[in-house]
């Protein structure tokens, strides 16, 4: 396994889980009648993934994932974009209460977008989000970004003593209450990825970009921007208000309502990252 992978299973108490990978690699091979070839390197933090071959598809790839919260819905969104801006899946099993299994397209030749100029970026992802922002079906599954940020900012009071020099008392309070408070004041409920960067953003063949590890749930759109402007470390130190002002027009979202959503996810991420207290701290509301 790669060490990374072993290192974030012996932090997070998963080395049980770590150690399943290898029988549920051959079972599902087995399942799907899937050749599997060498794990692709670096691994990820939280998943297992090698290229594979089955009658499902000639070029694959198979994923075993720990099934962590934010990821719960994963396949459900790939199978609701079908194709659309992120890779097909053509299978999932869920294989107990820690494990879950996705066989998806393959991206060749898998290039991260990452690679290419922040600003090219900047119009790439701006490009897929307008395709992924679909609304969602009645009565679908998915779960609320309401949720997801109730369940941040409770982390985050939780966490404050240890990182509280990171950041203003008073900032902070006004940012953990914009970051609870926004999701209900959004006009707009559509399918969001959540975790929308350059390293999950992979050159392909059926389309020149595609979308891969999504982390959906449903709430305002605007929310989905923050996540490459996080991972813009220069221009968000340098220029923070310039960068969420161009990736705010490149989305037809309104400006102010993104430097909100910025100015309280870098308060949130402030104890882990304090540089993000600095930015927080310029893009205060008045």
């Amino acid at each position: 396994m790669p060490p990374d992978l072993v290192e974030a299973a012996r932090s997070e108490g998963r080395l049980s889980w770590l150690a399943s990978v290898p029988g549920t690699v051959r079972a599902v091979a087995q399942r799907w009648d899937l050749a599997v070839g060498e794990p692709f390197r670096p691994g990820g933090h939280t998943a297992w993934v090698a290229p594979g071959r089955s009658p499902l598809g000639p070029d694959l790839v198979l994923k075993i994932a720990w099934r962590h919260p934010e990821a719960e819905h994963e396949a459900d969104a790939l199978r609701t974009w079908n194709g659309q801006g992120a890779v097909r899946l053509h299978a999932t099993d869920r294989i107990d209460a820690h494990t879950v299994a996705l066989l998806v397209e393959r991206c060749r030749p898998g290039t991260a977008l990452a690679t290419r100029p922040e600003e090219e970026q900047d119009t790439v992802i701006a490009g897929l989000l307008h395709r992924l922002w679909i609304a969602p079906e009645p009565g679908h599954g998915f779960r609320s970004l309401q949720a997801m940020c109730e369940a941040w900012a409770d982390e985050f009071e939780a966490k404050r003593p240890a990182g509280g020099a990171a950041i203003d008392p008073g900032l902070a309070r006004e940012g953990v209450g914009l970051f609870r408070a926004l999701p209900a004041t959004s006009d707009r409920t559509v399918l969001l990825c959540t975790d929308l960067h350059a390293e999950n953003v992979l050159a392909a063949a059926r389309e020149p970009w595609l979308v891969i590890d999504p982390k959906p749930y449903v709430g305002d759109p605007t929310y989905d921007a923050l996540q490459h402007l996080l991972n813009c470390d220069e221009r968000l130190q340098s220029e923070p208000r310039r960068l969420a002002w161009r990736m705010a027009d490149l989305l037809g979202l309104d400006r102010d309502r993104l430097m909100l959503w910025l100015f309280a996810r870098c308060v949130l991420e402030s104890p882990d990252s304090p540089w993000l207290g600095d930015v927080a701290q310029r893009l205060a509301p008045a």
